[in-house]
């Protein structure tokens, strides 16, 4: 059955621009596109090495639901087992919906009662319809931990669903919920960055929700197609030799695949040789005329495919020179960026009659960028994409399937700053795996804000000497003084001492929640800058908000007015409408910001709060990217104390369990 064309499915005519909105969700369709491609030609992803023990027996029964050699029943099937109540024939998964996509009026309201027979808020049915699709009031009956799918339903809310439904056929065994939970679990790991978890890990957390058969859970999933399981081997093997080493991973198919995507297409770029669009005397000739380490980022790119740039802001100026030398050799150049606030910065940096540049969601979607040409690839010989540690899994995968053979691809970015907020560790990947030429800028940034943050990169804070009031430090005792001082800096000292206007300044600090947080933080602000009542979902014109189109995606904006259709919002210059149902959940306060959401942002002055409780949220790369941006003045409202030098010494990244590097090292030839 064919569904009508939304405006989301429709392609643009010509000309036509798409906001950020229209266009990520436009990405995702190409994504999810993409994925039943390359599901079909793949089938699945093939194991490596010999296992043994419980490993194999997971593999093979695997192997055996995927051949259709045994039903799904009796594949886990082991010798005696112990007596466990029969759940009810499992109820075969309805197909998810595009995301962003609105639930039919009848399918939310079929929802809104099962979610009401069973005592859950019936503020979310409207999510549990998008998310479970047609039919989703039948799959919940049925199935009540499904409830899990929903963002931010937790096990004991579900389970709480489950006894009000089904009374005492629900029990912790039932192996409805081990399924539920273990795909809950996964999406909880994709959060934190994951693209995978280790079958012990995971076995692990099992039993920490409460699920009496841990590995029986893993192994229901795996048969139901809910999840993969593929094995790493952990060394190469000898020669002769018959076993290796390998490390057994469940993960969720989406990320997977994405994975394996970026790998192939990863490999092919570092595998092939670039167009000769630009002669080698004319690479030359471009390196020559510039400076140090941009000379050597224009030398690497004329013969490789894939080449990794790092630096700082100061750094940009580099594939800046890169990109305006291809485009004097001819070469259909673009640079990709993850925001309109950075794409703005980066196109000043090229210059007017300089390469193009788009966002990351824009050229995806082809509502920015050089568009595409009749096989699907973009048209352009060499893409940049800065703040490259940002790219999280399937964005990268987008984008390195989207370029075409001999084109070259530059990852430029800063590898102290926060990782993506969606799964994966891309740019440090491959940083790691020396796959490919490796260009460090010797270019540092300026002044006392750039030998801090060069410090604290090196693991150091510093104590630098800011004649012109560049770093500020505050130091407060409790949340409500730092509340107060945050809010006394950004509406009169910053303004007053440095000329520095309050919608110029932005609050950093750890986390949402807690007694100095964006919420708190945000409530005072909003009360001395642009005091109202919140007539529209608690905003008023004005406003200064953070609007996320889609999970770990956000845009600065400002709120221009409501009515009928929605918030609307100037996020960039470009105006977009919030409809009412989505502003809870997709709108935000942005006087005062999280790390991770001003990540590929710069201002003018910068306030970064760290009260006492920050402690535990505080990390090396969480303080390299909140001091670095600021553009001309850092204000440190401080109350941790020395657990502030602790963290930027002590305390790295947290580890990611990904794929690439297992997947990526046979594809690319070496020597």
């Amino acid at each position: 059955m064919t569904t009508p064309e939304t405006p989301e499915d429709a392609e643009p005519a010509e000309g036509e621009q798409l906001s950020e909105a229209e266009a990520e969700l436009r990405a995702q369709r190409i994504e999810r596109e993409r994925i039943e491609r390359r599901k079909a030609e793949k089938g699945r992803i093939e194991a490596g090495a010999k296992l043994s023990g419980r490993a194999a027996d997971l593999l093979a029964a695997v192997r055996a639901v995927e051949s259709g050699q045994k039903p799904p029943a009796k594949v886990f099937e082991e010798p005696a087992p112990a007596p466990r109540r029969p759940a009810p024939e499992p109820v075969r998964r309805m197909p998810v919906p595009a995301a962003g996509a609105e639930a039919a009026p009848h399918v939310v309201e079929a929802v809104r009662e099962v979610l009401a027979e069973g005592g859950a808020p019936e503020g979310l049915a409207v999510q549990a319809a998008e998310v479970l699709g047609e039919g989703a009031g039948e799959l919940l009956r049925a199935d009540p931990w499904q409830l899990l799918r929903v963002f931010g339903v937790r096990p004991e809310q579900a389970d709480a669903f489950a006894r009000a439904l089904l009374g005492d056929e629900a029990s912790p065994d039932d192996e409805r919920r081990g399924r539920a939970v273990t795909v809950w679990l996964l999406k909880q790991a994709a959060l934190a960055g994951h693209t995978a978890l280790e079958m012990p890990a995971l076995v692990a957390a099992l039993e920490r929700q409460g699920v009496p058969d841990a590995e029986g859970a893993v192994h229901s999933a795996v048969s139901e197609g809910d999840v993969l399981v593929f094995q790493d081997a952990l060394e190469a093997p000898s020669e002769g030799e018959e076993e290796v080493p390998v490390r057994v991973l469940v993960g969720l198919e989406r990320y997977a695949l994405a994975e394996e995507s970026l790998a192939d297409g990863l490999a092919r770029l570092v595998n092939s040789v670039p167009e000769q669009d630009g002669s080698g005397e004319e690479w030359e000739s471009a390196a020559a005329e510039a400076e140090g380490s941009a000379a050597e980022l224009i030398r690497a790119v004329a013969g490789h495919g894939l080449v990794l740039h790092t630096g700082g802001e100061a750094a940009r100026a580099e594939p800046a020179a890169l990109l305006r030398a291809a485009q004097g050799m001819g070469l259909r150049a673009w640079a990709a960026v993850h925001s309109p606030v950075g794409r703005a910065r980066f196109a000043a940096l090229v210059g007017e009659d300089g390469p193009g540049v788009a966002t990351v969601a824009g050229l995806l979607a082809g509502a920015e960028g050089p568009g595409r040409d009749a096989d699907g690839t973009l048209d352009v010989d060499l893409l940049v994409v800065l703040d490259a540690p940002q790219l999280d899994v399937e964005a990268a995968a987008l984008l390195a399937e989207s370029l075409p053979d001999g084109a070259r691809l530059v990852l430029s970015g800063d590898p102290g700053v926060l990782w993506s907020v969606g799964p994966g560790r891309v740019f440090a990947d491959l940083l790691a795996a020396r796959v490919c030429p490796q260009i460090a800028s010797r270019r540092p940034d300026p002044g006392p804000l750039g030998e801090l943050v060069s410090g604290v990169g090196a693991g150091e804070l510093l104590q630098v000497e800011a004649p012109g009031k560049e770093v500020v430090i505050v130091p407060v005792r409790d949340a409500g003084e730092a509340v107060h001082r945050t809010v006394q800096l950004v509406v009169d000292s910053v303004p007053r001492a440095l000329g520095v206007p309050a919608e110029e300044t932005q609050v950093i600090t750890p986390g949402h929640g807690g007694a100095v947080g964006t919420r708190v933080l945000n409530a005072a602000l909003k009360e001395r800058l642009n005091p109202g009542p919140g007539r529209f979902g608690g905003f008023d014109p004005g406003d200064r908000v953070a609007y996320s189109p889609a999970p770990g995606r956000m845009l600065p904006g400002r709120v221009v007015r409501a009515d009928a259709e929605g918030l609307h919002l100037d996020c960039a210059g470009e105006e977009i409408v919030v409809p009412k149902e989505r502003v809870e959940r997709s709108v935000r306060h942005a006087w005062a910001l999280t790390a991770h959401q001003a990540v590929g942002c710069r201002w003018p002055a910068v306030v970064v709060v760290l009260p006492g409780d920050a402690v535990p949220a505080l990390s090396r790369p969480w303080v390299f990217t909140a001091f670095s941006r600021a553009d001309r003045h850092l204000s440190v409202v401080h109350g941790v104390e020395q657990a502030l030098p602790r963290a930027v010494a002590e305390v790295p990244a947290k580890p990611r369990t990904t794929r690439l590097p297992h997947l990526l090292a046979p594809q690319v030839v070496t020597g």
